[in-house]
This record gives structure tokens, sequence and C-alpha cells, in this order.
């Protein structure tokens, strides 16, 4: 929230659309043209928005605050194979995110140049310019004693870790931002924030949402008829070509991380090496009927699955092993 009792409309935009999977290049123009016509459309928004009370209307008109963002960071780190926890990862992310920020200020400006700045601008002109020329030294990664009235110093940009087409596009939007919000002003108090995008990302099509990485490779889809199926990160298979793996390679970890789902196919758990140990061929099609409903292996072996006679009887194992919820039967 910008201010107490003002609005804020979201719009998130989907990072790994503006990305060649062929090059790694990213797309400085076409992302620097979708923010600029978000921006648009959600000012837009404010007069079209209805608001729950008097109050939060009228600040929201003063202030015109928006709300555009990004999604899918961490998955578009990955088809780059850069780590998300790197120098590397941070820089981009920070040049995506300025990019974002000043292209966003700059149509602001230009439509005040056209409608006027936001209503409460001229009271705040003068903090507000500073606050985005200190934006703007951040992506020029300047000396600390450069910035303005900071006790706390942002991270800048460092050059050596970022891609010189992506750096270079964020500091000239910066710099028009600028240029422009001097001389007309910002229709808008705020134009950028990083949502969660938790239900429009899914929409959207992301591996991820928001600004964080992926939080697991394998994911568990739930089918309307019961049961579940494992899914694969859509990323994981570009990711590892980008690091140069080849077709059979990356095939081979992909089935790795997925699992077989069968015994049959299995290198080491399979039904040679179960029946050395004494299970029946009936044991081993009731495990074989329940592993493509399991999140884990270890849950198609248990009394449930192969029984409690069986278990106590061939297996030899007690009530208090079977009864230990962290019991691991393999």
């Amino acid at each position: 929230m910008f201010l107490d009792d003002t609005a804020c409309n979201l719009a998130s935009i989907n990072l790994i659309k503006f990305c060649d999977l062929e090059t790694g290049l990213f797309d400085t123009q076409k992302f620097r043209h979708a923010c600029r016509l978000w921006t648009v459309t959600l000012e837009i928004s404010v007069a079209m928005a209805q608001f729950p009370g008097r109050t939060i209307a009228e600040k929201s008109y003063d202030y015109r605050t928006l709300g555009l963002g990004y999604a899918n960071l961490g998955a578009l780190l990955m088809v780059l194979g850069i780590p998300y926890d790197s120098e590397k990862g941070r820089a981009i992310a920070g040049a995506i995110s300025a990019l974002l920020t000043g292209a966003s200020y700059a149509i602001s400006a230009e439509m005040a140049e056209k409608l006027g700045p936001f209503p409460e601008y001229e009271k705040n002109k003068k903090h507000m310019l500073r606050v985005l020329r200190n934006h703007q030294r951040a992506v020029h990664n300047v000396d600390i004693n450069e910035y303005e009235g900071l006790t706390v110093f942002p991270q800048g940009i460092r050059t050596e870790n970022c891609p010189a087409l992506l750096l270079s596009a964020a500091q000239k939007e910066w710099s028009d931002a600028l240029l422009l919000g001097e001389k007309h002003g910002f229709r808008n108090a705020q134009t950028t924030c990083i949502a969660p995008t938790g239900t429009i990302g899914l929409l959207m099509d992301c591996d991820t949402t928001g600004i964080e990485p992926d939080y697991a490779l394998v994911k568990y889809k739930k089918l309307a008829g019961g049961g579940y199926f494992k899914i694969i990160n859509q990323s994981v298979p570009v990711a590892l070509k980008q690091l140069a793996y080849s077709l059979e390679e990356i095939k081979g970890i992909v089935e790795y991380c997925v699992g077989t789902g069968s015994l049959d196919t299995s290198p080491h758990i399979n039904r040679g090496s179960l029946g050395e140990k004494g299970f029946t061929d009936e044991i081993l099609n009731r495990i074989e009927e329940d592993l493509p409903k399991v999140f884990d292996i270890t849950f198609a072996f248990n009394k449930f699955v192969l029984g409690e006679a069986f278990c106590k009887d061939v297996l030899e194992l007690d009530d208090e092993q079977l009864n230990r919820f962290d019991f691991n039967l393999l």
C-alpha cells in the first residue's frame, strides 16, 4: 500500500514471454512497450474503479497510485541457466525491475503533459523527485555518498553481473523518466510494485509466481476422478538445454525427477529385487496399482497397501514399527 486509504490497481507481466529461449536475450523494447501500455491501462482503471469508501476514493484520485509488476522471474532465470541466489541473478532482477519502473514513470510523465500531474504532486514534488533520482543512481551503481537523504543505501546494479543491453535500456529509461518528470510532473505518485500473483500467475501460464524461485521442480496435479499425477516444471528441460545437456541426457534427468511410476521400469526397486525379499505377485500388483497415485514411493510400501499379515509374517515387522509415523519400510 502506498499510503493509508489508497487503492492500488494491480497488473503483472509474464517475464518469460520476452525472452528468446534460443539466444537467451531479453527483448527490452517489447518489454518496455508492454510496461508503457499497461501503465496507460491502469491509469484508465483509476477513473473506472469503484471504491469501498469515500476516503479511499478521494485519496486514490489525489495520488492515482498504480501497481504494475511482473511474474515468472524464477522461471526466467532458470531457463537462462542462472542460479536464483547468485550475483548475476540479482543483477538481472534489479535491471528488469528498473526497466519496468523507469518505463512506467516515463509514460506517466508523458500523460502528465497532456492531462496534468496527480493533484497532490506539487505538495510532494521535491521529495518525489529526490526519491526518483536515487532510483536512477542505483541503476548506475554510484558511490553511496552520491545518494540524497539516505541512511540505508540500496544495492546498485553491478555492471559485471548484468547483460549490457538490459542494463543500458534500464539506464536510458530512467534518464527519460526524470527528464520528462522534471518538466511535466507525473500523472501517478506510484506506478509499480511486485505482487505475489498467486492466482493470476496460474492463468498466465507462469511456472513461478511473483518474484520468488520455483518451490519445487516436480509438482502433483490432482485429478477430478481421484488420484494424482506428477508434472515437472516446463522450464526444466529448457534450462538443461541452455546448460548444453544433450536431448538424451535431458530425457534421463526429467525421467529421474518425475519417476517411472512403475516397478517394471525401475532400475533398483523392481519386481525382481522385491521378489527376492518375499514379495508375491499379488502384493506386487497392489503396489503397482498404487504407485501412480502416491506422492512418494514410500507411501506405496506400508501396512495399508501390503497388509498387516504380510508385513508381520513375511517381512517380520512388529506393531511398534508399523505404527510409527516415520517408519520407512524401504
